[in-house]
């Protein structure tokens, strides 16, 4: 197992489709946090504030265990975000957690 960044980039004007596909989104990822396998998730508010309202949110970030590339980049392309065509692009890269130890 490896750990595996999972960086998605929505569409503009998400919002909507976002809260539509949510619950199902957030059950995969609880799904990896039962499993012992995610470390963070989150997403990222579209302007400076921890609750941008009706701005919205730019994307998210997943750092989770994975057995390799193919398979994190498996699981991120099932995901309902883009199924929903929220994302416009996702990036899976291998990552090496440092600090904290």
């Amino acid at each position: 197992m490896m750990l595996y960044v999972i960086n998605g980039t929505d569409v503009p004007n998400s919002l909507e489709k976002r809260m539509a596909a949510r619950s199902e989104h957030l059950r995969r990822i609880q799904a990896l946090q039962e499993a012992g396998r995610l470390i963070l998730a989150g997403p990222y508010p579209a302007i400076d504030s921890p609750d941008p309202g009706t701005a919205g949110f730019s994307g998210s970030l997943i750092v989770a265990e994975f057995e390799s590339l193919e398979s994190a980049q498996a699981w991120a392309e099932a995901d309902p975000y883009v199924l929903s065509g929220i994302y416009q692009h996702v990036t899976v890269k291998p990552f090496k957690k440092v600090l904290p130890l």
